[in-house]
């Protein structure tokens, strides 16, 4: 987990002062509140205009331990972006993201510490996931004296941040960076260790004084499509970590990715950037459906993707290997549910096909762990300090609320970790 990385540019100094300079600091500003983790968005831009970029890099990473990642993949147009008053007046926003990125760069690859460790307090919290969540609730727990492992079933840490985000918005030095200032706290990762097979749930709940389970969603499950069982039939997450491992060349090939979220836009661009001579969006309603983010969508457009909208796969054709998938039209029926039209099939000659229809949830995974409940969704149930119905155990990220953003997974942790603290040591 180391150094000798260099971060892909975001701003030059001199264009991160100039912007900085634009920011009308606003008194009751909208962008803090519409960052889920609060980030004082005008305190950190006006130090990056007065030329304290440690400072800056403090005040985002006081509010978010992974301003630098969240920089880069947060939607910022829908987000502080979308909520800066320049839009009220005609004016294009602050570019609080490459802000954002510029100044916790600077800390982040230079490997400097801006906090302060308290004194260690004899207490022992365990955390399941080095993803998001899991490096939050550490990370905060960490600061305040606490002694804390992470568990974690990946070679490295970070989870989506490390294997599921396209290298277009994000490269994996920089989520590996945030990992390695995260263990500069003291946090302790154990990695390729699958709880529930390496070690025991019970075992965890015994060697700490708290637990907190960040383990996000599962893999995308097959569609139940014929053909399903061809080769390069694939998960789209597992298409974009084989792309951030460098193995994928997809140079003269035809791709079709099934599904509307932001996982398929990914995917699509990701194959259009990896050479695809051909790729699809394959998605069963119209685009005003789709959920992902205009601004990724717009992008995958201008790289040439085909969205084909109003369309399900029904088949997947091919002898060993993918070499079409046939889908049919679809349309609303009356009560506004999704119907297949009757005789509309028709063929799309592809190489492979990427499924991006949602993530599994972890229901069998929480049933090891006595007094945690889950909802009918199969999301873990936990009131406003993200407590489970175990007194010992705390949950948040993608296992809670089904899977949003990463500043989202932030913010649980940080709730988490503050009734852990609480908890342990009583208020300060």
């Amino acid at each position: 987990m180391g150094t000798g990385l260099t971060p892909a540019p975001t701003m030059s100094a001199d264009e991160a002062r100039s912007e900085a300079h634009r920011c009308l600091m606003c008194w009751d500003a909208p962008c803090i509140r519409a960052c889920p983790t609060g980030i004082d968005v005008p305190k950190f831009i006006k130090q990056i205009a007065t030329g304290d970029l440690t400072g800056s890099a403090h005040t985002i990473l006081s509010a978010n331990i992974l301003g630098a990642s969240c920089a880069r993949v947060c939607p910022t147009e829908v987000l502080c972006e979308g909520a800066c008053v320049m839009n009220d007046l005609q004016q294009r926003p602050i570019e609080i993201g490459h802000l954002q990125a510029f100044a916790t760069d600077d800390v982040l690859f230079g490997q400097r510490q801006v906090f302060t460790i308290a004194e260690p307090r004899g207490t022992s919290i365990g955390v399941i996931g080095a993803g998001p969540a899991g490096l939050s609730v550490g990370a905060e727990l960490a600061k305040l004296g606490h002694r804390v492992t992470i568990y974690d079933a990946n070679e490295d840490p970070g989870g989506l941040n490390t294997y599921g985000v396209a290298n277009y918005k994000m490269d994996m030095p920089t989520s590996l960076l945030e990992v390695a200032f995260i263990q500069s706290f003291g946090v302790d990762f154990q990695q390729g260790v699958t709880v529930g097979a390496d070690v025991t749930v019970d075992s965890l709940v015994e060697a700490h004084d708290a637990l907190f389970v960040g383990v996000g969603l599962g893999s995308v499950p097959p569609i139940g499509l014929p053909g399903e069982d061809l080769d390069h039939v694939e998960d789209a997450l597992a298409f974009i970590a084989s792309v951030r491992a460098g193995g994928v060349d997809l140079t003269g090939q035809r791709v079709a990715v099934v599904g509307g979220g932001n996982t398929a836009v990914d995917a699509v661009t990701q194959a259009a950037m990896s050479g695809a001579e051909r790729v699809y969006l394959l998605y069963r309603r119209g685009r005003a459906e789709m959920g992902g983010y205009p601004k990724d969508v717009d992008r995958a457009l201008r790289l040439g993707v085909e969205f084909v909208h109003w369309a399900v796969p029904i088949e997947i054709l091919g002898e060993g290997s993918v070499a079409a998938i046939v889908c049919a039209r679809t349309d609303f029926d009356g009560d506004g549910t999704v119907r297949t039209i009757a005789g509309s099939e028709f063929t799309v000659p592809v190489d492979r096909v990427y499924r991006a229809t949602g993530q599994a949830k972890r229901s069998s995974f929480m049933s090891l762990l006595d007094g945690v409940e889950c909802d009918p969704s199969g999301r873990v149930v936990v009131d406003e300090e993200h407590r489970t119905g175990n007194p010992r155990i705390w949950a948040g990220g993608d296992c809670v609320n089904g899977g949003k953003e990463v500043v989202n997974a932030v913010q649980h942790g940080k709730l988490a970790a503050r009734s852990i603290h609480k908890t342990l040591v009583g208020k300060e």
